[in-house]
Parts: structure tokens; sequence; C-alpha cells
């Protein structure tokens, strides 16, 4: 049985844009919010690849990881993640290489293979190429290979990058990129966050296939955790409103800046839309502390995983930083700031 003290406790950051601000006012809540973070002892401050989604700031990912990191000083910071079939793997071994020349130590580099935006957009990202399912595999071991020492006679070194070695993460929210993970010897996260229903058999996947490798010894496994914490379960209930609403936006095609939140929003609802939210937000952890506490326990007991990655936009910047304070009492941090590799 693990306890919470054994998990280490992380954040994904989707920069939301709040009704009534500005991106300039998303970018500098979130700095604010990872430097709180790393206050509280949080191991790593992670940001999401997204694109044509007004309600979202993140999109330039590894700009605003740099930014990130240059106002921390000991947290991790990296992507949760970057949608590598959007960029060439060369690319990104450039990119993150000079993140790792500019920060020592605390970069991360989380891959996805969805598109992360709509397929529109999609098309404008990756102009005229048609992605199949080998593509991705090759991609990541081309960007370990770029990231990796140079080799005599190799003609296509990324410079920076090569050498680095910046610990690469697999992501998804189906079985293949945990069959990848376990393949490759290499740290896997869920995206429980968004997508929980096949969450505990990614994680068996994962863990049952792992092969060792020089990156990691043992399976590492990172479980997306949706949380609102408040002193009461109903004030809890009354905040977390702003993402009901968001997630209906994204269940009904109509996306938008982060919403106040509403009393009695979900009692409004019909009763399918209702157990969309619920379906759509089944690993969430929202209430008062005692709540947090067993419903983060609960998640650990399930999932035996090795970190949480916890997603908590309140539309009240303040309110946001108080609830990772509460999530991290919980947790019992501060917990050592290492990598698990």
């Amino acid at each position: 049985m693990k306890n919470l003290s054994d998990i280490r406790l992380s954040m994904l950051d989707l920069v939301a844009v709040r009704e009534g601000g500005t991106v300039a006012d998303a970018l500098a809540v979130a700095l604010r919010t990872a430097q709180h973070a790393e206050s509280l002892g949080f191991t790593r401050y992670w940001l999401a690849e997204h694109h044509n989604m007004s309600g979202i700031a993140s999109s330039a990912t590894a700009v605003l990881i740099g930014h990130i990191a240059g106002g921390t000083k000991r947290m991790r910071i990296g992507s949760g993640g970057v949608m590598l079939p959007n960029h060439a793997p060369l690319v990104i071994a450039e990119q993150f290489g000079t993140l790792a020349a500019l920060y020592p130590g605390r970069i991360d580099l989380g891959l996805g293979r969805a598109p992360g935006t709509d397929p529109h957009t999609m098309r404008a990202l990756r102009r005229d190429r048609v992605e199949t399912e080998a593509d991705f595999p090759r991609d990541v071991a081309e960007l370990q290979h770029l990231l990796g020492p140079a080799s005599p006679g190799q003609r296509l070194i990324a410079n920076p990058g090569a050498g680095t070695n910046v610990p690469i993460w697999l992501l998804g929210s189906s079985l293949f990129s945990a069959q990848l993970a376990a393949e490759r010897g290499l740290p896997y996260a869920f995206a429980s966050h968004f997508a929980p229903r096949l969450l505990l058999q990614a994680l068996d996947v994962y863990r049952t296939r792992f092969q060792p490798s020089p990156t990691l010894s043992e399976p590492y496994a990172v479980v997306g955790v949706p949380l609102v914490a408040a002193p009461t379960d109903e004030e809890a209930e009354y905040l977390a409103s702003s993402t009901y609403q968001r997630v209906l936006g994204i269940l009904t095609g109509k996306r938008g800046q982060l919403p106040p939140p509403v009393k009695g929003f979900m009692q409004g609802l019909h009763a399918q839309e209702q157990a969309a939210i619920a379906d759509f937000l089944a690993a969430a952890v929202i209430g008062g502390p005692e709540t947090v506490r067993a419903g983060l326990q609960s998640l650990a007991q399930v999932t035996q995983a090795d970190e949480f990655m916890i997603v908590s936009d309140l539309f009240d910047p303040a309110l946001r930083l108080r609830s990772l304070s509460i999530a991290a009492e919980a947790m019992a941090t501060p917990q050592p700031v290492t990598d698990p590799a």
C-alpha cells in the first residue's frame, strides 16, 4: 500500500486565459503559480502544448518553459507535453538542448502524439504530412539519439542538444504510449486529468511490460489529477464550477476562456451533461482538506502512482494558490526535488 508521503507532487499548468483577462495576465499568473508551487516543495511544473484556443496561452511551450524556469530556482520545469508530430525532432532537440544549457538539470521533455488542437489547425501545423502509427516511435528514437552523445562521423548533430540527455517522458491517454514507454524504459505520465477511462489498464500495461533501460531501472508512473481544494467542501464545489463550465465547453465544441464560478451550476444541467462532466473528471479530487486528503489517498491506493500531476484551474488566481497549499499539506510536502532517473 502506498502512502501519500511516498508520492511526489507536481503540477501541470494549461495557462488558462480568464474571462476579462489577457494572455499577458495568464502568463503572469503562471509564473506566480510556479513560484508558489516551488515554495511548497513541488517536484516539477509542466506546461502543455495547445493551439488555436482562446482560453489557453501555452502554445509556444518551449518559450514559456524558459520563462518559468528563469523565474524559479530549483523545481524541474518541462513540457506536459510537446506534441511531437507537430515538430521535426531536430527542432525539439535544439529547443530543449538550449533550455538544458540555460537551466542545467532542471528541464523535462514530455512528449505526446495527439495534435493538441482541431483538425484545421493540425493541417496548418503539419502541412501535407500524413502521419502513420510508426511515425511517433521513430521520432522518439530520433529525438533520443539527437539528445544523446554525438557519435564519431555523425552527420546530423543538434547543437545545442547533443549530449544533454534531457529526460524524455512519454504521455498519453491510451495504451499506445504506455506500451511504448514500457518498451523503451522511459517514465510515463497518464493524462487522467481529462481522459481517465483507461487509466488503470494503461498503468498495468506499462508496469507489466516495462524493460529496464539506461534511463530508468524500474517503472515510474505519473497520474494526472484535476484538483480543487478549499477550506470547505461547499466552497470547493462552487469554485470547481469554473472547471465544470470549461469541460462542458470542450464536450460541446464551445471552447472559450476560463469563466468565473456559478453557484449551483451542475444542478442546472441535464442529467446527460452532468454524467458527461463526471466521466471527464472521474479522477478529480474536489473538497475541503479532509476530503482532499481522503481522495488523494484513495487514488494513491488504486493507482500506486509514483507522482501526482495536479491540474487546478480556479478563476481567482489567489484561491488557486490556496488550493495548491491545501493539496501540499494533504500530501505532507515538502518532497525531494530530484529526477526519478
